[in-house]
């Protein structure tokens, strides 16, 4: 009975920390979903140009910055020499794509999508990182969520700017969340103290902030499953329909997303507090959770398979394609809980080298190769390219698996103290 009651208080304790988180990641990403709901409407051209470009930018972008972002405001020098040669290319992404390949229509419907004007870029990424969410921050998101809906039917469709419009949506809602994130920095009480002046601090471990950004830039599995996809006869459909199933995964994604960052701040917690036990139990206990969130959201995907094309698009073939991809992609889901939970337990940890060679070695030797082999060499097509990355899939989650269950937890949480300690002597010497 102890160990039960142990159990659901750590559920307990979980759903408190990932409460906000999962609510705010998803809000955010609503945003973006929206655009290209509306752009999809338009035609498969228009679809598969603006998914290209959107995952693109997010690549280049969002994911390069968000890292360096989380450390120091005052690093924001740093932020700016990363954007210049991501701008460079992003302006050049017309004739990088038709470099690649790429149908030269869906090159150039990306290239317009993709240098539509985004000043949320940076200032989104770090709302969770240097913020975290609280009731008023997931307040700011549900406007900026709620209105964009409106501002994308103006420019998309009242205006007719097309994919363009949906990019400028993108910015507008971004700039309108940068003015309340503002307000937020100067009105909050918890922000009182993060601004203490310039300091030569923003200069130090630089290389270090990269050597974490960088690994998640590198992480172009998706992004070059849909560049495959334009290799592919009619790549148009194929390029369409990757795109939303992408799409919908990540929108998925979120929930699990959140419980991993819940994870990764209770699991450093308690090995610093010197408690390798509950840190044991916290990351068993979320991958529990994980399986059951992956059971409903699969099922959702099962049933809404003959709708969800609907949202996206007009186009029978696009709908009737989308509702033979789901089911795959509720099995693939499953696997994305699992190993985004694990993912947070191994941050938590400090092992995010462990953790990015895991992710390297299942994309880029697992699931890239399957998927070319399945699409191009078996004839499957789009839907060869998502055996492949289901296949990436299994082989991360089983790796992340085999982590915990080898880990010496005490002796991880003599590290975290060792580490604190440390750290604590450097802050001294640095005062």
């Amino acid at each position: 009975m102890r160990e039960e009651s142990l159990v659901w208080a750590e559920v307990k304790r979980q759903l408190y920390l990932a409460g906000p988180l999962v609510p705010g990641y998803l809000l955010q990403y609503v945003v973006q979903l929206l655009s290209l709901m509306f752009v999809g409407h338009l035609g498969e051209l228009e679809l598969a140009g603006s998914s290209r470009g959107h995952l693109l930018r997010h690549r280049t972008g969002f994911s390069l910055l968000h890292h360096l972002l989380g450390v120091y405001k005052q690093r924001m020098l740093v932020l700016v020499l990363v954007s210049v040669p991501v701008a460079a290319m992003w302006a050049y992404t017309g004739e990088i794509l038709a470099w690649f390949g790429q149908d030269p229509e869906i090159a150039a419907a990306a290239a317009g999508y993709i240098r539509g004007p985004d000043p949320g870029a940076a200032q989104n990424a770090v709302v969770p990182v240097t913020l975290g969410y609280d009731a008023r921050m997931l307040h700011g998101s549900g406007i900026t969520a709620a209105t964009h809906l409106p501002v994308c039917w103006l420019l998309v469709r009242a205006l007719g700017l097309g994919s363009a419009g949906a990019a400028l949506a993108i910015a507008v809602s971004y700039a309108a969340n940068l003015c309340f994130l503002a307000l937020y920095v100067r009105l909050s009480p918890c922000c009182r103290s993060t601004w203490t002046g310039f300091s030569r601090e923003a200069f130090r471990g630089i290389p270090a902030f990269f050597r974490l950004a960088v690994p998640s830039a590198m992480m172009w599995s998706f992004e070059l499953l849909v560049l495959l996809s334009g290799l592919l006869p009619n790549p148009k459909l194929e390029t369409a329909v990757l795109s939303i199933c992408i799409n919908t995964i990540s929108l998925a994604f979120m929930v699990p997303f959140g419980l991993g960052g819940a994870t990764s701040t209770h699991v450093s917690n308690e090995l610093g507090a010197g408690r390798p036990q509950a840190a044991r139990l916290a990351a068993w206990v979320v991958v529990l959770l994980s399986l059951l969130v992956a059971a409903f959201g699969g099922l959702v995907m099962v049933l809404i398979r003959n709708l969800w094309g609907y949202a996206y698009s007009k186009d029978e073939r696009v709908i009737k394609y989308i509702a033979g991809m789901l089911p795959l992609l509720a099995i693939s889901f499953l696997f994305d809980c699992v190993q985004g939970v694990l993912s947070g337990f191994i941050r938590g940890c400090g092992w995010q080298k462990i953790g990015a060679s895991v992710n390297l070695a299942s994309y880029y030797l697992v699931a890239i190769p399957l998927g070319y082999f399945f699409a191009f060499v078996c004839h499957v097509g789009g839907m060869g390219l998502w055996f492949g990355l289901l296949s990436g899939l299994v082989v991360q989650t089983i790796l992340l698996i085999c982590i915990p269950l080898c880990t010496n937890w005490n002796k991880e949480a003599v590290k975290a103290k060792d580490r604190i300690h440390s750290s604590a002597c450097l802050g001294d010497m640095t005062t």
